[in-house]
């Protein structure tokens, strides 16, 4: 099962491609669209995020998808044009025949870290720990995207299984080897 993960904006989306191979999530791709380097007015910007989405479609052969989904926005203008890019990457994705899943930002945190109320920064260093890789980028637009597609993965996973660990704590009692000790993480070599 190969999954993309998506995190929509209007100036970078974020996306996301990981595998279950050998028992096992692994990373296919990942990175940003930069909007910006498709024009200047917002149709420009849209018409780009099709234009990369659909050749990065073609090129990962996903069989599913899942997007975070619209939250609260400062204001209506930010709200819009976020929406406006969500609906881009929908359309782009059924039009390839890609089922999608939405994924509320807080349901993407608790599925990744085991709580709700994480930070961008506890995100990004679960899904460099789940996936064994680590980000030099200096946007959170590729980890999140990377995280909505764990957590639909982790879904995905579970369905007609045991369901998934509802606290940290039974996450780890369920998945001792997910646990990193300073010996044994790569990062300590």
């Amino acid at each position: 099962m190969r999954i993309v993960g998506i995190d929509p904006g209007s100036v970078r989306c974020g996306y996301g491609i990981v595998v279950w191979q050998c028992g096992q999530l692994q990373v296919v791709d990942y990175g940003v669209i930069e909007l910006h380097r498709g024009g200047e007015s917002l149709p420009e910007r849209l018409r780009f995020l099709f234009k990369e989405l659909h050749r990065i479609l073609r090129h990962c052969k996903p069989d599913e998808a899942a997007v975070e989904s619209t939250f609260y926005a400062r204001n209506a203008q930010s709200l819009a044009k976020l929406a406006q890019a969500r609906g881009v990457a929908l359309l782009t994705l059924a039009l390839e025949g890609i089922p999608v899943a939405e994924y509320a930002p807080r349901a993407v945190k608790q599925g990744v870290t085991g709580h709700g109320n994480a930070t961008k920064e506890q995100v990004r260093y679960m899904v460099g720990a789940l996936l064994g890789i680590e980000f030099s980028a200096r946007f959170y637009d590729s980890s999140d995207a990377l995280a909505v597609a764990l957590c639909h993965a982790f879904r995905r996973l579970h369905s007609g299984r045991e369901p998934a660990p509802r606290t940290w704590k039974a996450f780890l009692q369920r998945f001792p080897e997910r646990i990193l000790t300073p010996a044994s993480s790569p990062h300590t070599r």
